[in-house]
């Protein structure tokens, strides 16, 4: 089990970080792996929502579904991936926290296969994935964007 947090303070208001962080369509702004995003169940969005999602890795555009799992606007968001090559849950955890918002993107994940084989290397690339995502995220809110 691949179990990774990372956790950096944006000088944004929580309502405002969770807003931009939570909607699918930003995701490509701030995750440089994901190529697109779209909602896949009609509105009002909430848990069991679904999504689909077109992300890059090793090379690859690889298609996957996320199923939103537990939603607590402004605080916390968790989903899984429910079609795709990695079993992943995943969550985002905004705190207010002076002039700012301290958030906390994790995900917990059990690689099989080849994935199972690389493990170390896929919980570093998670890892620098993370700090990547979360760094560009923080660069776009306090930018204005």
């Amino acid at each position: 089990m691949i179990n990774v947090e990372k956790t950096i303070f944006i000088n944004r208001p929580q309502q405002k970080v969770f807003d931009f962080a939570s909607n699918p369509a930003n995701l490509p702004k701030w995750q440089s792996q994901i190529i697109s995003t779209e909602w896949t169940s009609p509105e009002p969005y909430g848990v069991g929502s679904t999504q689909r999602s077109v992300a890059r890795m090793m090379g690859r555009d690889i298609e996957s579904s996320s199923e939103l799992t537990f939603l607590d606007p402004p605080n916390q968001f968790v989903f899984k991936l429910v079609g795709g090559p990695l079993p992943l849950e995943g969550s985002m955890r905004f705190v207010s926290s002076g002039s700012g918002t301290q958030m906390t993107m994790g995900g917990k994940l059990e690689p099989g296969g080849f994935f199972k084989l690389a493990e170390g290397l896929v919980r570093k690339q998670l890892e620098k994935q993370f700090e990547q995502n979360l760094e560009a995220l923080k660069s776009l809110l306090e930018a204005g964007s």
